[in-house]
């Protein structure tokens, strides 16, 4: 096997291994995305649209990564 075909068959496994734990785990209360992790993802998004060009492609993801990081730490203050 090359070395590619032994990344796509980890990829498959792993979304496979995603796919039975979103279908078997059934959460009660699911929580609904807050506006800051709504943005969080669209720059992640946009991050890997514009991933041609390396700085904003970057750029956008560690914008994105930044801001749900910080409504990570928002939601940790709410509950105590």
């Amino acid at each position: 096997m090359d070395a590619s075909e032994i990344y796509i068959l980890i990829m498959i496994v792993s979304l496979l291994l995603i796919a039975i734990l979103f279908f078997v785990v059934k959460r009660k209360n699911p929580e609904k995305l807050t506006p800051l992790a709504s943005i969080s993802f669209a720059f992640v998004l946009g991050g890997i649209l514009f991933g041609d060009e390396r700085l904003i492609g970057y750029s956008l993801m560690g914008i994105g990564i930044i801001l749900a990081i910080a409504d990570i730490y928002k939601r940790s203050k709410k509950k105590k």
